[in-house]
């Protein structure tokens, strides 16, 4: 099978197709026919430094979500998966190929009227969205700044505020992120490349209830300074490159809840399957804002890396 395979950590170009062995389900398997697959940011840091969830030895196929249909079940697994469209993790490598066998409890059905590209979109995303809504406890009237709108899980964290009721202010890094976020219908949208983008929010809403913090850094800092007190910040991502450096004891000061929540295994799978079931109803949308075949997973990375994404990455398979 065609697959993409990191020999050793570096820039994008380690990625490199090539082929690989065929997967045969074992006791308890199902082999998953690759039709998309997952990217995100944790796997970029992954392929260049080996920092991430991901035990691995190399050479390895990277890749931990996928999409596609179950082709073949290993020994004593029901034959009635064979045809049943699925989403997947794979446990952190492997996805990156045209087959991947995954334990026969890991695969979730997608659900009647969900494209199959938009449930990959949602496999990870999603999930990490309704966890930072839940975590925040959003409430209607209350006012919501989401850094990283663009991105997939901030363009999911937007619907879901303006859906609970809030006061949603998009924040993005670049002119053609904020003008995309508002042809998707926000009206409240900052750069924060820009120097007085904390002096808009405060036009915007005044101050702010909650903040959503997916790039970190000065960024992160900045939105800190803008939460009243009672405020809740809710940290998921370093797309700026480190965590920002909030002290606890000033949070405390200033009455304010730094959150960066977490889930046990069980717990995510059932947020996933929520995602999905959100998904299909239509409450849900993922927007996929690049398609790379698999042999250029090399370059899906560079543009990532490079920030320069709208919405979700996906490496098309088939």
């Amino acid at each position: 099978m065609r697959a993409v395979w990191l020999r050793e950590f570096g820039g994008p170009e380690v990625l490199v197709p090539g082929p690989a062995p065929d997967p045969v389900p074992g006791p308890g398997q199902v082999l998953v026919e690759v039709a998309h697959a997952n990217i995100t940011f944790v796997e970029t840091m992954f392929r260049a430094t080996g920092f991430g969830p991901f035990a691995a030895t190399l050479p390895v196929i990277p890749g931990n979500g996928v999409g596609g249909t179950i082709t073949e079940v290993g020994p004593d697994v029901d034959p009635a998966l064979i045809g049943r469209r699925v989403v997947s993790t794979t446990g952190g490598t492997g996805g990156y190929a045209e087959r991947v066998a995954v334990d026969q409890s890991a695969p979730l059905p997608v659900p009647d009227g969900l494209a199959l590209d938009a449930a990959v979109a949602l496999l990870a995303d999603g999930r990490t969205a309704l966890m930072l809504a839940r975590a925040a406890g959003l409430r209607p009237g209350q006012r919501v700044l989401v850094e990283a709108a663009a991105g997939g899980v901030g363009g999911l964290l937007t619907q879901l505020a303006t859906a609970a009721g809030a006061r949603v202010v998009a924040a993005a890094g670049g002119p053609r992120k904020v003008a995309l976020l508002r042809e998707r219908g926000l009206d409240a949208v900052v750069d924060y490349r820009e120097p007085d983008w904390t002096d808009r929010v405060r036009a915007a809403v005044d101050g702010v209830d909650v903040v959503f913090d997916g790039v970190g850094g000065a960024v992160a800092r900045a939105a800190f300074d803008l939460l009243d007190r009672g405020g809740r910040m809710v940290s998921f991502g370093l797309a700026g490159g480190a965590w920002a450096d909030l002290p606890e004891a000033e949070a405390a000061a200033r009455g304010v809840t730094l959150i960066r929540p977490g889930g046990t295994p069980d717990e995510l799978r059932a947020l996933t399957e929520q995602a999905l079931a959100e998904g299909a109803a239509g409450r849900l949308r993922p927007f996929i804002g690049q398609r790379f075949p698999l042999d250029r997973a090399a370059d899906a990375h560079a543009v990532i890396e490079a920030r320069a994404t709208i919405g979700k990455t996906l490496l098309d398979v088939r």
